[in-house]
């Protein structure tokens, strides 16, 4: 991938497609129209041809929704995106709302009062929909399924759909067959009383099969469904033009492939049976159309989630491969950015570039893992800021520049972000930095009894931050595919709650941070998975904790030794030692010395 820092999005979209959007709906007879961020498969990066929400707000973050009635429109971001809607959404067409907290249902309660509106059942989770529509109920409106979404109507030079060649995945970095794999899932379901279990999560599809796609950006995913079978056979639909005869060979005589089309004819064909289908992630036309004909649904978490989540050890070899080979491109970008880029010429898209190009001469780089978040000074505090001509910042001295990246290799996936000081960094600067350094260690250091969730966790990576009266609005950890998604399910590390325990395996980044709005911005990410159990010394239970993948120098220039114990030196200068003898051998000499400068003990 090359990055385009060509404007995406922005005002224009909403000024130039909100009116055709209403001019359809009240063509179809609709007060209103909710729009998601999500397409058919719940992906968070979606393909142009389903970047609905951009088209109709000229938004392009990556989670948010829009709700589009006659007179009035609403544009519903978390955390992460409070600054960014500001310069991509038209406040004279859309009011700025926040998502979290029911955000979308109380503002519908008190605007949907004898309205119709309509909604795209394909875009929709059954869970998503129910506190939407009983809330609307309430107010004395209805929620609508329509048939035809009135946006793709709308659209006149709408993207073709992709049609990315399916791949295989080597069985050495997959640790297991499909058939094994098909086998154990179906095993599972079984046990539940399910005949057969609807999949329709790309990356959950790409892992059960041991295939990889290309329809998505930033993530190797084959856009497909998949119905499998208590036996252990499986159905995948997909367009035929991606599945080449090798796949069809790898798939042998248990995985029979129709054309996409024919899943809806399919999904008619299970009355009387049980079939389990994820209600988050699954859509709400899959539900309806099971109902309609008579089948028995088992709401269930997609049964590959967790086997996907924890990875095995031929996953998690790789991944170790692929984070020293991508710590190498990183660091000989902190050596750039700590010598050439120190004079104040550099700016936000040449240190990016110069970053994915150190990625690109390794020779295998497959893909960027996301975006990357390319921020100096007060762009750095906008938390998934995306850097374009129209935005781009010089790396100023006396500022602080954030890169939050990674990669796609086939052995792993990554993402790290660094935060560097360009020139002298103020007194305030520091002190926040070392505050989210405090956070970033004692949950590297953690330990925990087995039945943890990263819920219980996410007080330990903020109470440094917490002390100072101080904060971040994101997530501390997210789960991290093995070349997969970058955004992985269903383990987290945030302060919303799950039910979901961190089990062996399981990849998490590791990720606080500080945002000053207007000022700068400061995050420090590794990723780690989790370990054990093990006993501790004197311990009355085994215990778990998080080894860490992500080698690359933490910037000392910007840390108050005084504010750190003498145990969270000690794993700083642990954790250096361990980058300079894993990475050293692999940059060049005049970086491998700045390495060493870099990586010496506090």
């Amino acid at each position: 991938m090359i990055q385009n820092f060509d404007v995406q999005g922005g005002p224009q979209w909403g000024q130039e497609n909100l009116p055709k959007l209403r001019a359809k709906l009240k063509e179809m007879g609709l007060d209103g129209f909710l729009v998601p961020h999500e397409d058919a498969y719940n992906n968070e990066y979606l393909p142009d041809c389903n970047e609905r929400l951009m088209w109709a707000s000229g938004f392009t973050g990556s989670a948010g929704a829009a709700v589009v009635l006659a007179d009035k429109a609403a544009m519903f971001v978390d955390g992460r995106y409070t600054l960014q809607v500001r310069t991509q959404v038209d406040e004279k067409l859309f009011s700025y709302e926040r998502l979290e907290d029911a955000g979308m249902a109380a503002w519908l309660g008190a605007h949907a009062g004898g309205l119709n509106i309509g909604y795209d059942p394909h875009l929709h989770s059954p869970t998503a929909l129910a506190h939407l529509r009983k809330t609307v109920k309430s107010a004395g409106g209805q929620l609508t399924p329509l048939s035809q979404n009135p946006i793709d109507q709308a659209w006149q030079d709408r993207p073709p759909a992709p049609k990315a060649k399916f791949t295989v995945q080597p069985l050495e970095l997959t640790g297991r067959d499909h058939a094994e794999k098909r086998a154990h899932i179906a095993k599972a379901m079984s046990d539940k009383g399910a005949d057969c279990a609807v999949i329709t999560a790309p990356a959950s599809i790409a892992w059960l099969l041991n295939i990889r796609g290309g329809d998505v950006m930033c993530s190797p995913l084959p856009l497909a469904s998949l119905i499998l079978h208590a036996g252990g056979m499986a159905e995948i639909f997909a367009d035929p033009d991606k599945i080449t005869d090798e796949i069809r060979a790898h798939f042998g005589n248990h995985i029979s492939v129709s054309p996409e089309d024919k899943f809806a004819e399919r999904l008619a064909e299970f009355s009387g049976k049980t079939v389990m289908v994820d209600p988050a992630q699954s859509s709400s036309f899959i539900f309806d159309t099971l109902q309609k004909h008579g089948a028995e649904i088992l709401r269930s978490l997609d049964p590959v989630a967790l086997p996907k989540a924890c990875k095995n050890k031929a996953e998690i070899a790789g991944t170790t491969a692929a984070h020293i080979r991508d710590g190498a491109a990183l660091t000989e970008f902190l050596h750039w950015l700590d010598t050439e880029a120190q004079d104040g010429s550099a700016d936000e898209i040449t240190a990016a570039q110069a970053l994915e190009k150190f990625r690109h001469d390794t020779g295998v780089l497959k893909d960027l893992s996301f975006e990357s978040i390319s921020g100096a000074g007060s762009n750095g505090a906008i938390v998934h800021y995306r850097v374009s001509k129209a935005t781009v910042k010089k790396l100023e001295i006396g500022s602080l520049y954030l890169i939050d990246s990674g990669g796609q290799y086939l052995d792993g996936t990554t993402d790290v972000t660094r935060t560097v000081a360009i020139g002298e960094p103020s007194a305030e600067m520091r002190t926040c930095f070392t505050l989210v350094l405090k956070g970033h260690i004692a949950l590297s250091v953690v330990r925990f009894p087995k039945g943890t969730t990263g819920h219980a966790l996410d007080a330990v990576a903020r109470t440094a931050l917490w002390a100072h009266g101080l904060d971040y609005d994101h997530g501390t950890g997210h789960g991290v595919g093995a070349y997969l998604g970058v955004h992985e399910g269903p383990q987290r590390i945030a302060k919303t709650p799950s039910d979901i325990p961190l089990q062996p395996g399981m990849i998490v980044s590791n990720e606080p941070g500080y945002y000053k709005t207007g000022g700068f911005g400061i995050r420090i990410e590794n990723l780690q998975y989790v370990t054990g159990p093990a006993p501790i010394k004197n311990g009355e239970r085994d215990m778990m904790g998080f080894h860490t993948l992500t080698l690359a120098p933490i910037d000392k220039n910007l840390i108050v030794k005084d504010m750190l114990s003498e145990a969270e030196i000690k794993w700083l200068d642990e954790y250096h030692a361990r980058v300079l003898t894993q990475i050293q051998p692999l940059v060049g000499a005049i970086t491998a010395k700045w390495l060493a400068a870099a990586c010496a003990a506090l």
